[in-house]
């Protein structure tokens, strides 16, 4: 056995899986919160470009995934490397602010422990191999995007497109499907909610998606290909409209309002490359 051989035990990979996705966790939780505002930032130079304007341009700090550091937005105080430790320096800190108290939100613990438990159960799951990585991989740029999705309705292009080709090129190695099952699943996926788009909207004048949506699912379709395709919209869309319901019925949640759909395909996506099959096989005769 080789130096580092112990670590792709089946009684030993899930764990370093769950450790590491633990600090992926934390990087992710970065990902979420400051994607949104750099490409806040980008679209403000390009507006500013396009107006020709001619005033100088203020030298703002850098701002992206690495600088600054990760700091209270409350009191500006730096975040220490044993107050970064995922799960654990949220629970020593009472999930509170070191220096002025304010209560750190709940969700950042929730996404380290999704990130961590979606490595360790693709590792237990696919052993160490390439579909380990690749399903590990696809449901943190899932669960990124989700949480992305839920605070801004946006599905950022500097996510959904690299995951597209990160599905081909993983189905070219031999990860999941053929790579042409793969190829007819990304345009299908696409052009399927491109479909509804323009459907929807030439009936009622109204926009019922982004375009956000068709990138995601045709990255989904990459993953997972064409046949699992149908599965996906359907886990998405009963689980999107019992939520919708819920949220007009028991919060007053306004009809007007848009409600994300993003996350419900991203679970969708993510349920349906790990028990797409079983429930295909199990579940769907019994409801058709």
């Amino acid at each position: 056995m080789s130096a580092f051989g112990w670590l792709a035990q089946p009684a030993v990979l899930p764990w370093v899986a769950l450790a590491f996705g633990l600090c992926i966790g934390s990087f992710l939780n970065v990902v979420i919160h400051r994607l949104p505002k750099m490409m806040e930032r980008e679209w403000q130079a390009q507006c500013a470009e396009l107006s020709g304007a001619t005033a100088a341009p203020v030298a703002a700090p850098r701002y992206d995934l690495v600088a600054p550091r990760s700091a209270c937005p409350a009191c500006g105080a730096r975040v220490t490397a044993l107050q970064n430790i995922p799960v654990f320096s949220w629970l020593a800190l009472r999930g509170k602010c070191a220096a002025c108290g304010v209560r750190i939100s709940v969700r950042y613990p929730i996404i380290e422990i999704a990130a961590g438990l979606i490595a360790a159960y693709a590792a237990w799951r696919f052993g160490p191999s390439l579909a380990a990585l690749g399903a590990t991989f696809f449901g943190w740029a899932l669960l990124a995007l989700a949480a992305i999705d839920l605070d801004t309705q946006l599905l950022p292009d500097d996510i959904t497109l690299p995951l597209l080709w990160t599905g081909l090129l993983i189905n070219l190695a031999g990860g999941f499907v053929p790579l042409g099952t793969a190829v007819i699943g990304a345009v299908a996926g696409y052009l399927s909610l491109w479909l509804v788009y323009w459907t929807f909207k030439l009936a009622t004048g109204k926009e019922g998606m982004g375009y956000g949506d068709f990138k995601l699912l045709a990255a989904i379709g990459a993953w997972l290909g064409w046949q699992k395709l149908p599965l996906v919209i359907l886990l998405s869309s009963v689980v999107g409209a019992a939520v919708g319901i819920a949220l007009i019925v028991f919060t007053r949640h306004g009809r007007e309002k848009p409600i994300p759909f993003g996350p419900y395909l991203a679970a969708a996506g993510f349920i349906a490359l790990l028990w797409g099959d079983y429930i295909t096989r199990h579940w769907l005769p019994i409801l058709g």
